[in-house]
């Protein structure tokens, strides 16, 4: 019985679930964002998740538990040449700080269109979300529904003044009649 247990089995045993989580977290800190089916995403966006809320901490605690959850491994360009830094070391130095005032919320998960080959599962791709930049500018663009609204109160605002005008206008031309006789 599976009562009160938390995620998905993916059909796989639990070392390799935890070797595929591991490796699947370490490609996404690597690269930013991977491609994968639909449920296996929702699964490491839970770890991940976890995993940069404690690297945000950035104390030696948090360092080790980040290590203890996640393999870490050396990362390669391009080309297959080893870098200096490891993901671990990239997760702490680069991914944590970005998100340092964001309270949770480090994942996008986008659906795309084509099917994967074989069994036609979902495809997704699961991506860090970027930071907005440190200034917290809001869009310049007014959204449909304010506008809708300005513009309603600016023509309710110009009816008021029309009918406000011809009132004024028999009193204003009653006044000119009197200079005329005058």
């Amino acid at each position: 019985m599976r009562h009160r247990l938390a995620g998905k089995e993916l059909s796989r045993d639990t070392q390799h679930r935890r070797a595929l989580r591991r490796n699947m977290a370490a490609s996404l800190f690597q690269h930013g964002a991977i491609r994968t089916t639909e449920t296996k995403a929702k699964e490491l966006r839970r770890f991940v998740e976890k995993l940069i809320t404690i690297a945000r901490k950035g104390t030696l605690h948090a360092r080790r538990r980040v290590l203890a959850e996640l393999n870490d491994r050396a990362m390669a360009d391009a080309e297959g040449e080893l870098l200096d830094k490891t993901v671990v070391q990239k997760l702490f130095g680069e991914i944590a700080p970005r998100y340092a005032n964001r309270p949770g919320g480090y994942t996008r998960i986008i659906r795309l269109s084509e099917r994967r080959i074989g069994d036609a599962g979902t495809q997704v791709l699961l991506q860090l979300v970027e930071e907005a930049p440190a200034g917290g500018e809001k869009s310049s663009g007014t959204s449909r529904r304010r506008r809708r609204a300005t513009k309603r109160h600016e023509a309710a605002a110009g009816a008021a003044q029309a009918e406000k005008a011809p009132a004024e206008t028999p009193t204003e031309q009653a006044e000119e009649k009197g200079e005329e006789k005058a």
